[in-house]
């Protein structure tokens, strides 16, 4: 039997696509939101989010819940399964009967859309030691901009010695008390301004040569103490005391499943512009996923706004 068309597919249900939704159903558009892991994306991770406009204080599940929970209260319909492409649904396939539009394939099956909004997402790198999953929002966190207040007056590690990295570093010094780098090259990769930043700061220090081998935790009550880092110059073992890690490694973006049908640069993200318009007519894209300087919750809700406003004109 032919697949149910609906007018707008949206792939990944984090915030941008979730706003996107939203705004896609006031406009009386059928939505289908296809999420293959976690409803709200990485702001779940984020154990207190106190940055975003009229919540003081809300946890990333609390904040994700109520947006689920807009979306399927309008009538947005949601369904739990991996996309792994995109194709024209008039190129030969035989799914639907509707000419035009496109077609989702998914890991257990393909859905039929006039419109396409990819909100996939991007996943911050990490460190792949063990229990790394376990200390995220209780010692290891990814944003310094998202969870640097809890950290004032504290001790933290940043692991990377890249642009983001060396950005991270100088916003946690206006807050800790001591940052400490750890790059595993003998040198910064970052721009030289964002060197001589860096090095400029008393309370911030290096430590060239150096990956993270493990996490330290407290004998008594298993919290988040510290890291193990393996210095490759000699192959020793250094224990590195801290309240707090910043993983600043890079992200990877999900766009592979989409680039037959889009142009993605060359870290991978959908070359898209404020607009969120992609260069294929019907497609578009927001959130993290697309080419853009900031990676907030905010900006992405933001996106999935203009992305939902923008599929609406497209199919008007």
């Amino acid at each position: 039997m032919p697949c149910k068309m609906h007018d707008i597919i949206i792939i990944g249900a984090g915030p941008a696509g979730l706003t996107a939704a939203i705004y896609a159903r006031r406009a009386e558009k059928s939505v289908l939101i296809i999420e293959k892991e976690t409803f709200g994306g990485q702001m779940t991770f984020s154990p207190k989010i106190e940055n975003y406009p009229g919540m003081i204080s809300v946890s990333g599940t609390e904040l994700a819940d109520k947006m689920v929970e807009q979306a399927l209260s309008m009538g947005a319909e949601i369904e739990l399964d991996e996309a792994t492409g995109i194709t024209y649904a008039d190129n030969g396939s035989t799914v639907g009967s509707t000419v035009g539009g496109f077609i989702v394939k998914c890991a257990s099956g393909e859905h039929e859309a006039r419109a396409v909004i990819i909100a996939a997402g991007a996943k911050h790198r990490q460190l792949g030691v063990p229990r790394e999953d376990d200390f995220v929002g209780r010692g290891i966190s990814y944003c310094a901009v998202c969870d640097g207040a809890f950290y004032a007056g504290r001790s933290v590690a940043v692991i990377g010695g890249g642009n983001s990295a060396l950005q991270e570093a100088l916003s946690l010094s206006d807050l800790c008390e001591h940052v400490t780098i750890v790059q595993n090259l003998n040198f910064l990769t970052g721009e030289e301004s964002l060197r001589a930043a860096v090095t400029s700061r008393d309370n911030v220090e290096v430590i060239y040569g150096a990956t993270v081998a493990g996490i330290i935790t407290d004998e008594d009550s298993d919290d988040f103490s510290g890291l193990l880092l393996n210095m490759s110059a000699d192959g020793t073992e250094r224990r590195l005391s801290c309240d707090g890690a910043f993983v600043a490694i890079g992200l990877s973006p999900e766009n592979t499943p989409f680039e037959s049908v889009t142009s993605l640069d060359e870290a991978g993200y959908i070359m898209s512009d404020e607009t969120c318009y992609s260069e294929t007519s019907g497609i578009f894209a927001a959130g993290d996923c697309r080419t853009k300087g900031v990676r907030q919750i905010a900006t992405a809700v933001a996106d999935g706004a203009a992305a939902a406003l923008g599929a609406v004109k497209f199919l008007s």
